[in-house]
């Protein structure tokens, strides 16, 4: 078999990204975090500033990336890492108010074009024959960035302070930088792809695809729950379990289990119906949350510290959430790989293409409703302890596990509406069929 060669800039592309990842992820772990312990913004504010954030990140790749074809590649990805570099550092150094909007402003279109640009150029400098491989290359790096992001987010908060990370991220993407200036030389990529236009029509008529945007509704049940990693665990954690508990290490779990488990779920579930695939998925996720809101169970009977084979102590809470986060990477597992599948079957035959650069818009939603959503239970069931009397902290957080109840119902709501989509859609197509 001859061995499968790869360019420059595909090689490249990927380092960036694992560059780009890893500041994104240490930045973004403890986005709510910084907003409201250094800025000093609320919770509800916090939450809804970082789903606006997050959800900018999703809606905007479209957009950016027509506007990276026409003026090229390489010119776009620097202009990328220049933004990057800037944001990042200006909300390490100017933590402020009325600086950290502009700042997150600029590190959401940054970030917005990276998504097209590196995908594209794996597109680009991949051929059919290597191009499976190319994006499991890809996929290898985005994985390894986030898990390094997120593993150096935690000394780096301890030892120096959150802001600490901001720069930690803007180093990253300004190495990234340097690379893609010395090394990218591909200028040739420009003058294609789609026009602004063409890309809000593409928007529109996904609105107005009744079963396209039913879909996209009821998958967003699914990752409002995920965002709860960023949204809600990190506060969560730190203000029941204590300031030196790990949130970024427990995140961690998540694209650890992905890696180790997604090629061996998708390949037991090849022979069944993406619908079927994506529905055991969606079952499997309000049970994450609902260990989640277990770990009050698990202290009634090990009281604050679970001995783990005798070889280390983990508080009950710590222990639950990675459970629960374990659940929540083996539902990704059934989940991810099939939706784009399943997304395109639902689109107009022809129109497979079209579509699928708006399949990510059940993550705009969710970013904004899960963030927010988040803001507001913190409040109620896990408040910030700076705006805590010491009488009133002895019982603050006695129903802070009430937050994960909130999350398992939205689940459920939408694993029940995905298993009615699914036999509806099927029966409205094989009626169809019968007609024709």
């Amino acid at each position: 078999m001859a061995k499968v060669k790869y360019s420059r800039e595909f090689w490249v592309a990927n380092t960036v990204e694992l560059f780009e990842r890893a500041a994104y992820f240490g930045f973004f772990i403890a986005i709510t975090l910084y907003l409201t312990t250094v800025v000093g913004f609320d919770d509800i504010w916090a939450a809804w500033i970082g789903g606006v954030f997050s959800a900018g990140l999703y809606f905007l790749p479209p957009f950016t990336g027509a506007y990276a074809d026409k003026i090229g590649f390489r010119k776009s990805i620097l202009l990328a890492f220049s933004l990057l570099t800037i944001g990042y550092a200006a909300l390490g150094l100017f933590p402020y108010k009325i600086t950290v909007l502009p700042a997150l402003a600029i590190v959401m279109f940054g970030g917005s074009f990276i998504k097209s640009i590196i995908t594209g150029t794996i597109a680009k400098t991949t051929t059919e024959e290597n191009r499976a491989k190319g994006y499991s290359i890809f996929y290898g790096m985005v994985n390894i960035g986030a898990f390094l992001g997120k593993t150096f987010a935690y000394p780096l908060r301890i030892e120096l302070g959150l802001e600490s990370i901001n720069l930690y991220a803007a180093s990253m993407t300004f190495i990234a930088f340097i690379i893609v200036f010395l090394l990218y030389k591909n200028t040739d990529l420009s003058g294609e792809g789609k026009k602004m236009k063409d890309v809000w029509d593409s928007f529109v008529r996904i609105v107005k695809n009744k079963r396209l945007l039913i879909l996209i509704l009821i998958v967003t049940g699914f990752w409002i729950i995920q965002h709860q990693l960023y949204a809600t665990m990190p506060k969560y954690v730190l203000r029941t379990v204590g300031k030196n508990a790990s949130p970024e290490w427990i995140a961690n779990v998540n694209p650890f289990v992905v890696v180790v488990c997604v090629y061996f779920i998708t390949n037991l579930m090849r022979k069944v119906k993406a619908i079927n695939s994506m529905s055991v998925g969606m079952f499997i996720m309000p049970l994450s949350a609902l260990c989640m809101a277990g770990s009050y169970l698990l202290e009634s009977f090990t009281g604050t510290s679970v001995s783990i084979f005798g070889l280390f102590t983990a508080h009950p809470i710590t222990i639950m959430l990675i459970v629960g986060i374990v659940f929540q990477g083996l539902a990704e597992c059934f989940i991810s790989p099939r939706y784009l599948e399943f997304f395109s079957l639902q689109a107009p035959k022809g129109e497979e293409g079209l579509y699928l650069g708006f399949s990510h818009l059940h993550s705009f939603l969710s970013s904004l409703l899960g963030f927010g959503i988040s803001g507001y239970l913190l409040t109620a069931y896990c408040p910030d302890p700076s705006t805590l009397t010491p009488e009133l902290m002895k019982t603050a957080y006695d129903k802070a596990y009430y937050i994960w109840y909130y999350f398992a119902a939205i689940g459920l709501v939408a694993a029940i509406s995905l298993f009615i989509y699914g036999k509806v859609t099927t029966a409205i197509d094989r009626k169809k069929t019968s007609i024709a």
